[in-house]
């Protein structure tokens, strides 16, 4: 239990144990008689004499100071011996009534604050405290009901209207609230606010030519002042009217040729209405003004980000983006955007270069970093994913996908040490997303085979393949990597054959079926595989030099050098292969 609990406990604890003991004491007294007699038989109050006044004064003094000391249980007792004394005294059911808010008592607290209105009605702390209560308990009637009564009554409460417009808004009475907005204009004169909220319930009203009158108001009373122009015609075009707005911004623009908003919405319109041309030319007009904010910009630019591929859009979208970087040299959004342009149109060198400028800009875009990093290792640029993974990492520590980038960079670079604590950080970051755990877990299997903890390495292959059996990388590594150990060969041959079932094409899974009949020693087999390799597009120099070793267990030693020969200028071979062609001699 939390000390706010506690202490409200305490609180209410002690407010009944003193208001019991109060009313005890008041039983017991039996002084005035005769006015007490009088009480209880009449509903007039009794005037307090001015001795009472003044003792019910004394208690209500000691009571505020207990107030704010929030001793709310003994304040309490002495508001209620000072009404004992003078029951005409408002302020202090007002008091009473906060009290019994803090104790979560909204009824208790609504009877005393009535009683306190109807002893003062002019008072209109009482009126606020009481459409208080009404709202927090969503009686938004009553609440309303409360403001109109105290701006009835009450001196220099109009700007209550506000919160009287608003509650009428919650209530979803629009006529009321229209009213009240009027009456607002009446006794503060226009205000851009106030036009706004009427324009919005106008329109919920669907009554636009209304909210069109509103918005020619603040054009009428703002000669000169473009942003009115341009709220109206934002109006008109959201609800369907752009022609309607067209003159609006015509002459906006030929009074302001340079008014960026006007420029923005003139192009959506020509564009809308298939005039490309005409709206090119404000777009650019527009992208190329540094006092235009970079977010519309951006929105502009992003709409078609989302349209490409499309080769009309392609050159005006890189267009734009040249524009606004040369506008907003200094704002890395105007580079992040731009990224995003590149990666849309598979430009994967520019897509780095402008997300990078952007993190020399500063920016703590976290899509940002991620997309530099999966560009870093798709072009297999290694040290540059390290170094900018570590920084990552630095920003957004709790990011599983920066461990992952970070952690394939490593493993690739053969740091498998750091590469396995990154994948076991980002599998712990990953919670309850088994996807994403499998992914790390494959690469687990990996790191783990690497620096030869097969048990580890063997167990994250299974749990990788316990949430997806048909995942390539595994099927292929787990098995490849059992028949380098020749250890459980016919598992290894399982998976390897669903493997090419699925990948019937693949030189590098039909390798890794061949050298699986290989070490079982089905030499016949290992060939017809590895030559159906050797015959694909992505060969590699272990793909050859396999072929040569199989070409030996079948006893053709001048083919098996040949190929041995041919591997060498290739990459990716063994460290033998020098030693394989002198010697002209399989070497395992």
């Amino acid at each position: 239990m939390n000390s706010r609990i506690i202490r409200y406990l305490t609180i209410l604890f002690s407010l009944v144990i003193l208001l019991h003991s109060s009313m005890d004491v008041i039983a017991q007294k039996k002084k005035n008689k005769k006015r007490k007699k009088k009480r209880e038989t009449t509903e007039q109050p009794v005037v307090a004499s001015k001795e009472e006044k003044r003792k019910a004064e004394i208690y209500h003094t000691e009571a505020e100071k207990y107030y704010i000391l929030e001793d709310y249980a003994k304040s309490f007792v002495l508001y209620q011996k000072s009404l004992e004394l003078d029951a005409q005294n408002a302020t202090a059911y007002y008091k009473i009534a906060q009290i019994y808010i803090k104790g979560n008592d909204s009824e208790k607290a609504i009877y005393n604050v009535q009683r306190a209105i109807k002893l003062d009605n002019k008072n209109k702390y009482f009126y606020l405290l009481l459409a208080e209560i009404y709202t927090k308990q969503s009686n938004f009637e009553l609440a309303a009901s409360t403001y109109e009564e105290m701006i009835q009554k009450c001196d220099k409460t109009k700007e209550y209207l506000f919160e009287l417009a608003a509650i009428y808004i919650y209530q979803e009475n629009y006529e009321k609230a229209l009213s009240t907005y009027d009456r607002i204009e009446n006794t503060f004169g226009l205000n851009e606010q106030i036009v706004v909220q009427k324009q919005k319930l106008y329109i919920k009203q669907s009554d636009l030519d209304k909210a069109i009158a509103e918005g020619q108001k603040l054009i009428d009373a703002n000669p000169g002042e473009s942003k009115y122009v341009i709220m109206l015609a934002e109006i008109l075009i959201s609800n369907n009217q752009s022609e309607k707005a067209m003159p609006y911004l015509e002459d906006l623009i030929n009074n302001y040729p340079d008014n960026p908003r006007a420029l923005l919405l003139l192009a959506d319109y020509y564009r809308k209405s298939g005039d490309n041309e005409k709206s090119n030319i404000y777009l650019k007009k527009a992208f190329a003004m540094p006092e235009l904010n970079i977010q519309p910009k951006m929105q502009v630019l992003a709409g078609f980000i989302q349209k490409l591929p499309n080769k009309d859009l392609e050159a005006l979208a890189l267009n734009l983006a040249e524009i606004m970087r040369q506008a907003h040299p200094d704002d890395s959004r105007a580079y992040e955007i731009s990224g995003d342009l590149y990666m849309k149109l598979e430009n994967d060198e520019e897509s780095l270069q402008s997300y990078k400028k952007a993190i020399e800009l500063g920016t703590s875009n976290f899509n940002a970093w991620q997309n530099v990093l999966q560009i870093e290792i798709k072009l297999e640029k290694y040290d540059e994913a390290i170094k900018d993974g570590e920084q990552a990492l630095e920003l957004f520590p709790n990011q599983s996908s920066f461990c992952w980038f970070l952690g394939t960079a490593y493993l690739v670079r053969k740091d498998y040490d750091q590469a396995i604590d990154l994948f076991e950080r980002g599998k712990k970051l990953s919670g309850s997303n088994e996807e994403l755990k499998s992914f790390f877990n494959a690469q687990l299997g990996d790191a783990y085979n690497n620096v030869k903890n097969y048990k580890k390495s063997d167990e994250s292959y299974e749990a990788a393949l316990a949430f997806d059996p048909n995942n390539d990388h595994v099927l292929n590594n787990y098995s490849y990597f059992l028949s380098l150990r020749k250890e459980k060969l016919d598992l290894a041959k399982k998976m390897s054959s669903k493997l090419v079932s699925r990948n019937p094409d693949n030189s590098t899974y039909l390798d890794t079926y061949a050298w699986i009949f290989y070490v079982r020693g089905e030499y016949d087999e290992a060939r017809k595989y590895i030559e159906r390799a050797v015959s694909g597009t992505d060969i590699s120099g272990t793909i050859i030099e396999h072929y040569g070793d199989i070409l030996f267990k079948l006893g053709e030693v001048d083919s098996a050098v040949k190929q041995w020969q041919k591997a060498k200028g290739m990459d990716e071979t063994s460290e033998l292969i020098d030693k394989k062609i002198a010697d002209r001699k399989l070497y395992e």
